[in-house]
């Protein structure tokens, strides 16, 4: 019985999302409510990127201004309207760093490198840290870009792929792959 209470909840709350986005759409006051529920969240993904408050307020701030700007070119594909956000979220955040030709930062969490190294076999969690730090720092900005919305934000392949603009599967054969070279890097077998 509560799985169906919290379903129709989650249905509800959806429904109500997609009739703010419509009204969003025809005057820009009731884009507020989107703005104040997925303001943290789109701010500490960002931070987890550039780990200054300051500069993340600043890109988190260009980010719902385009979205804003942008919202009549948002078209609901099944995936959440969150999704969207991040995808312009990530690439401002690229585009930030491109131009200030800025080093990218990775923030490991305790739960980020258990979620990388659950996927990567090992005998000692700990004893592979360094390995797995190194491996992070090796990997291209896009495939760093993946494994860090897999794993670090526990994205569904599904969201992935619209946040980069690839399909579904695509985003699994590159994950696969990133971890295969990971491993070999790592020279986990």
């Amino acid at each position: 019985m509560d799985d169906l209470i919290r379903y129709s909840e989650s249905l509800m709350q959806e429904e109500s999302e997609k009739e703010l986005i419509a009204k969003a759409k025809e005057n820009p006051r009731w884009f507020e409510p989107l703005y104040d529920k997925y303001y943290k969240q789109i701010f500490l993904f960002l931070y987890k990127r550039h780990l200054n408050k300051e500069l993340t307020a600043e890109v988190c701030s260009t980010v719902f201004y385009k979205a804003l700007t942008k919202i009549n070119s948002y078209q609901d594909r099944g995936l959440p309207f969150s999704s969207w956000l991040y995808k312009i979220a990530l690439n401002e955040s690229n585009y930030f760093f491109r131009r200030k030709s800025a080093e990218r930062t990775i923030l490991l969490t305790e739960e980020s490198i258990s979620s990388v190294s659950n996927e990567l076999p090992t005998t000692e969690e700990n004893d592979n840290l360094p390995l797995l730090k190194a491996a992070l720092t090796q990997l291209k900005p896009k495939e760093l870009n993946l494994i860090e919305l897999r794993f670090f934000n526990g994205f569904s392949f599904k969201e992935i792929g619209e946040i980069l603009s690839i399909t579904e599967n695509n985003a699994k054969v590159r994950c696969y792959r990133i971890l295969d070279k990971m491993r070999i890097k790592m020279d986990v077998k």
